[in-house]
C-alpha cells in the first residue's frame, strides 16, 4: 500500500501520523525496535549498566559502610543532597502516570506514540528515589520499622513521621503504576510472543501474556480495567506529591510552612515530568527513525504543556515571595528576600529562574516547540532547573534558621554527587533495558488510533 498523506483530526492544524500506513508494515516498524535493535543502543546499555554498577554500586557500598557522616550533612542541615535527590526523582516519576492516565481519561489521542515513555519512567524514577530516604536512615537494613507491621513487641511506626507517610503513598502509588503500565503492555506482549524468532524468548513472552487471544471478550475487560486502573492513578499522582510536600509545610522552619505547598509541588511535578518525556522521547525518535508515529504533533502538545506548568511554578514563586513579603514575617522575609537571591547560595536561586522561568518563555516560538533538538536542550534547562529548586527550597531553610548562632553552610561531597549521578546511570540503564525487550511505542494502541482516524477520514469523504 502506498504511504499517502493521513488527514488530521477535527481541529488540529498538525497530524497525529506523518503517513498511513498498512497496518501489517506498521505493526512491523514498531516490533523492530525490539527484535532489531540498533548496535548502538547495546552498546549504551552495556555503557550505563557498567556506570552504574561501579559508580551507583560504589557510593552505596561506601555509605553504608562508612556510615552518612561521609554526605555532607550537617547541624542544622540534616536534609541535603538526599532529600534533594528524593523529591526531584519522586516528581519525575508522578508526572509519568498523570501524563499517561490523565490524558487517556481526556480521551486525547496524542498520548499513544508517548504514554509508554511516561508510563516506564514512573516506575524507574520511583526506583531511583526510594533509595535516598532508605540511605537517609544510616541503618538501611532496618527499612522496614517503616512499615505498620505486627511484630511481638507490639510496637507501631509514629504515623505522625513524614517518613511513614512516604513509605504509605510512594509504595501505593508504585504498585498502582506498575499495574497500570503492565496491564498496558499485555497486548503487545501476546504480538511478541508470536513475532518473536527465538523459541525462549516466546515462552517468556507467552508467560506475561497471560493467555491473551485478541478476543472482543479480551478487548472489553482489558478496556474496562485499564480505563479503571487510569482513574485510580490520576488523583493518587494529585494526593501522594501532595503528602510528599507535607514533608516539608508540617515544619516551622521559614520557607517551608506554608500551605502553598501541596498544589506548587504537584506542579512542578508535571513540569519535571514532561520535560523528562522530552528528554527520553527525541533521542529515541531519532535512533529508531520513528518521525512518522512521534511527529511534529506530539512535540508542539508537549512543548504548550511545558509553557502551560511552567507559568504555574513560576506563579507559585511570586506568590510564595508576596506572601512571605505581605505577611510582615521577619523570618520568612529574610528566607525569600536575602537568603535566597543575594546569600550564600544566590547562584542556585538564579539558575532556577533562568532555567524555570525565563528559559521556557521562548515556547511562546512555534518553530521552537516543532525543533527537536531546540525543544531538547530546553528540557535538560527544566530538568536542571527543578533539581536546582529542590536544592534551595532544602538548603536555605536550614542553614538559614531562626537562631543566628545556629547557621551553618552546606555542601556536597564527591560520595553524594556519585549517587547522584550514579542514580542518573542507573535509569537510563533501566530505560534502555525496557527498549531492548519491551515495545516502547504502544503498538495495540497505535494501531487502533490509525484505524479510528483512517475511519473519520472516509466518513468525512
Amino acid at each position: 500500500m502506498t504511504a499517502t498523506p493521513l488527514a488530521t483530526t477535527r481541529d488540529e492544524e498538525l497530524p497525529v501520523f506523518e503517513e498511513r500506513k498498512a497496518l501489517a508494515p506498521l505493526t512491523d516498524q514498531l516490533l523492530a525496535t525490539v527484535l532489531e535493535p540498533p548496535r548502538l543502543m547495546r552498546h549504551a546499555l552495556i555503557i550505563t549498566g557498567l556506570v552504574s554498577f561501579f559508580l551507583l554500586g560504589g557510593a552505596i557500598a561506601y555509605t553504608v559502610t562508612t556510615g552518612i557522616g561521609v554526605w555532607g550533612n550537617n547541624i542544622p542541615v540534616g536534609w541535603a543532597f538526599d532529600i534533594t535527590n528524593f523529591v526531584w526523582w519522586i516528581g519525575i516519576g508522578h508526572a509519568g502516570t498523570f501524563i499517561s492516565a490523565f490524558l487517556l481519561l481526556l480521551e486525547q489521542k496524542w498520548r499513544a506514540s508517548i504514554n509508554r515513555f511516561a508510563e516506564a519512567m514512573t516506575l524507574f524514577a520511583v526506583m531511583q528515589a526510594g533509595l535516598f530516604p532508605l540511605l537517609h536512615l544510616g541503618r538501611p537494613w532496618f527499612f522496614y520499622w517503616l512499615a505498620p507491621y505486627p511484630s511481638t513487641m507490639t510496637v507501631w511506626p509514629q504515623f505522625r513521621s513524614a517518613l511513614t507517610w512516604d513509605v504509605v503513598a510512594v509504595s501505593t502509588y508504585f504498585t498502582v503504576s506498575l499495574l497500570f503500565w503492565y496491564l498496558g503492555l499485555i497486548p503487545d506482549l501476546a504480538t511478541l510472543r508470536d513475532r518473536a524468532p527465538e523459541l525462549w524468548r516466546r515462552r517468556v513472552y507467552a508467560v506475561f501474556a497471560l493467555g491473551w487471544s485478541g478476543s472482543a471478550r479480551n478487548w472489553n475487560r482489558w478496556r474496562i480495567g485499564y480505563g479503571l486502573l487510569a482513574g485510580l492513578a490520576t488523583p493518587l499522582v494529585v494526593s501522594v506529591h501532595s503528602i510528599v510536600s507535607s514533608d516539608f509545610a508540617i515544619s516551622m522552619l521559614p520557607g517551608w510552612h506554608s500551605t502553598i505547598f501541596p498544589p506548587y509541588f504537584v506542579a512542578g511535578a508535571i513540569y519535571s515530568g514532561f520535560a523528562m518525556v522530552v528528554t527520553l522521547m527525541i533521542p529515541a525518535r531519532r535512533i529508531y527513525r520513528l518521525e512518522r508515529v512521534i511527529t511534529s504533533r506530539h512535540l508542539d502538545a508537549i512543548g504548550k504543556m511545558l509553557l502551560t506548568t511552567g507559568w504555574m511554578v513560576f506563579y507559585s514563586y511570586i506568590v510564595e515571595t508576596f506572601i512571605a513579603w505581605y505577611s510582615g514575617d521577619r523570618y520568612d522575609q529574610y528566607t525569600f528576600l536575602v537568603a535566597r537571591p543575594v546569600g550564600t547560595y544566590a547562584a542556585v536561586y538564579w539558575t532556577v529562574i533562568a532555567c524555570n522561568c525565563l528559559a521556557p518563555q521562548f515556547l511562546w516560538i512555534k518553530r521552537l516547540r516543532l525543533s527537536p533538538l531546540g525543544l531538547w536542550l530546553l528540557s535538560l534547562a527544566i530538568q536542571l532547573g527543578m533539581w536546582a529548586e529542590r536544592l534551595m527550597l532544602i538548603i536555605t531553610s536550614e542553614s538559614r534558621d531562626f537562631l543566628p548562632s545556629s547557621w551553618h553552610d552546606y555542601w556536597p561531597t564527591v560520595v553524594e554527587a556519585a549517587l547522584l549521578f550514579g542514580t542518573m546511570a542507573f535509569f537510563l540503564f533501566l530505560f534502555l533495558l525496557l527498549l531492548r525487550f519491551v515495545p516502547f511505542i504502544p503498538i495495540s494502541e497505535i494501531k487502533s488510533l490509525q484505524h479510528e482516524l483512517d475511519t473519520e477520514e472516509r466518513a468525512r469523504g
